[in-house]
């Protein structure tokens, strides 16, 4: 009588009554405050109130929460249990299991609400051992006959990979529910099971919009069948929102952007993950203007971008070289607040390289708090294809000074970087200690930077000895290099080997044949030239069209080379405006 008492006391406090509607930690920190200014905190409602509210999920600060329970004269079972529920969706459930071992060497009640959040933290951390040791608590304590527990040891079994455990706890239980069925069909899915999830889903007495997505999901993601989650999908008796998504998601990760665009299209509703999907899906798959093109209807429409969307944005004027653009979405993250954390920043660096704005891109690396392998490998290789090799070796020193780790990407970077600034030797020094001081083993890429590396400084002779005693078959991209080296360097004996090595491979396409007929026409032989250009007409070999992308007062132009004709004059007009522009 006396805690219910209390309890209504403290419910008439206006304080208390706050902690009810209060949504951030800010706001809860300052009630506490008032409460301990006030002498007010000794009542186990009011403290159970205030641990409850921060360690609600939006407003969780697990640190002031373990603060006030220090504090707390014999914390009693439910308190635990909110410390405990709390931990288990923290960055440390580990703290979850230490909460549930202490309340019971104080030998405190465990209640059908403890099991269920320390049987998820066990989920959580994997801890299939702890979890087995619960089990058996469960059984003694007879809890097996509550659902919540029961789904709790279902969902523990299935998170650790266990599915013949979780089967049998399902299978051994008389009140299962929709909650039940849910965490076997999804244990199953996770575990790459989709025939068992198949045989558990049909066997389900009802379904809901959950379990037709986990299915959905499970074929597109554990399968790649993208027909069977179509055909799932199009038998939903209701199709939500999330179903939705994953069926145009999963089409634009296979690359089939005509039929996401189509389900995209045809949705009664978005929300911003259906844009970011889209407009992530054309940066992704080489369509960068569309991207661009959602990116601004998006916006048009009211929606707030999320991170995904945004660096799909970025990439997409990263690849078509839109550099206002860039600069514009750049702005927009800062004034709506978006999170610029070390992969934001990386994207931005990687466009504004590729727009030619080094000194942004400098801008933002420098003032990087803390930096990757792959934040190196982005400025290295930015700065290599501009021009600057040794502003690049100097960043790759820094990166040994910071003992971040080498990945064979970063010595990709490297290469590159050497390669377009002509630093062959550095270039060579590089490759080298590769293998010899990082045991990385080059690779294919390796060797063709090496060889255009090689190439580039005249040494036709030991590109070659290079290619023909690497360890594995040269490709066609190296041939290539190969073939334009011969003909800068004038080398028409050589030449004649490398498209040897071509017609092997079967990649004597248009640009094979043109290039050497070049070369042919460079030495005054015209017969051979002739010779080339015949065999081409005779075996109707048509050289690919060409295009270009430029972006003009923030629009991007596509301009196909066979379309020249076609192109308004007004358009040609803009394009020689925007060349004025630059110059002056």
């Amino acid at each position: 009588m006396k805690t219910l008492a209390a309890a209504k006391f403290s419910l008439k406090n206006p304080l208390v009554a706050l902690l009810q509607i209060s949504k951030t930690t800010t706001h809860i920190l300052q009630i506490l405050a008032q409460l301990t200014t006030n002498d007010m905190i000794t009542e186990p409602f009011t403290l159970s109130q205030l641990l409850m509210s921060l360690t609600s999920p939006n407003t969780l600060n697990m640190d002031q929460a373990e603060r006030l329970f220090n504090q707390i004269y014999q914390p009693n079972t439910y308190m635990h249990n909110t410390m405990i529920r709390g931990y288990t969706q923290s960055s440390n459930p580990q703290k979850a299991l230490s909460f549930y071992v202490n309340m019971k060497r104080k030998g405190l009640l465990v209640d059908n609400y403890t099991y269920p959040f320390v049987l998820k933290a066990c989920g959580v951390l994997m801890g299939l051992v702890e979890g087995t040791e619960i089990h058996g608590e469960v059984v003694k304590m007879g809890f097996l006959c509550d659902v919540f527990v029961v789904n709790g040891l279902i969902g523990m079994y299935s998170k650790c990979g266990h599915m013949g455990c979780a089967r049998s706890v399902f299978e051994g239980s008389e009140i299962k529910d929709l909650v039940s069925w849910n965490l076997v069909l999804r244990g199953f899915k996770e575990c790459g099971e989709m025939g068992k999830a198949r045989e558990v889903f049909d066997e389900m007495p009802q379904k809901d919009a959950i379990s037709w997505s986990i299915m959905i999901d499970g074929y597109r993601k554990k399968k790649g069948d993208i027909s069977s989650a179509r055909i799932l999908f199009e038998h939903m008796p209701i199709k939500d929102l999330v179903s939705w998504n994953s069926m145009i998601d999963g089409y634009a990760k296979i690359g089939d952007l005509v039929a996401a665009q189509q389900l995209f299209n045809e949705m009664p509703e978005r929300n911003v993950f259906s844009w970011s999907i889209m407009i992530d899906g054309y940066a992704q798959h080489g369509n960068p203007k569309e991207a661009l093109y959602l990116f601004r209807e998006m916006l048009c429409q009211g929606v707030r971008p999320d991170v995904i969307s945004v660096m799909g944005a970025i990439s997409a004027c990263a690849q078509v070289g839109a550099l206002d653009l860039g600069k514009w979405i750049h702005v927009f993250m800062k004034r709506s607040r978006i999170t610029m954390d070390m992969i934001v920043q990386t994207a931005l660096i990687d466009m504004y390289m590729k727009c030619g704005s080094l000194d942004e891109a400098r801008r933002i690396f420098y003032s990087m708090t803390k930096k990757n392998v792959i934040s190196y490998n982005v400025m290295i290789a930015g700065l290599g294809v501009n021009g600057f090799g040794e502003e690049a070796l100097k960043c790759f020193a820094q990166m040994e000074t910071e003992g971040i780790p080498k990945d064979d990407l970063i010595f990709l970077g490297v290469l590159i970087a050497c390669s377009h600034s002509g630093l062959a030797t550095e270039g060579y020094r590089v490759f080298q200690s590769m293998k010899r001081h990082c045991g990385i083993e080059p690779k294919l890429e390796h060797y063709s930077c090496l060889v255009d590396l090689l190439s580039r400084a005249g040494e036709l002779e030991q590109a070659l000895n290079i290619v023909e005693s690497m360890p594995m078959k040269p490709n066609l991209a190296l041939w290539g290099t190969l073939l334009l080296a011969c003909r800068n360097h004038h080398n028409v004996t050589l030449a004649e080997v490398v498209v040897e090595g071509l017609v092997e491979l079967k990649a004597d396409d248009c640009g094979v044949y043109v290039l050497l007929s070049n070369i042919y026409a460079d030495a005054g032989m015209w017969e051979h030239a002739l010779r080339i250009r015949k065999m081409m007409r005779k075996r109707k070999i048509k050289k690919e069209t060409g295009r270009s992308v430029i972006e003009i007062d923030g629009n991007i132009k596509e301009f196909v080379s066979v379309e020249i004709f076609d192109v308004q004059s007004e358009e040609l007009e803009l394009v020689i405006q925007s060349f004025v522009k630059t110059n002056h």
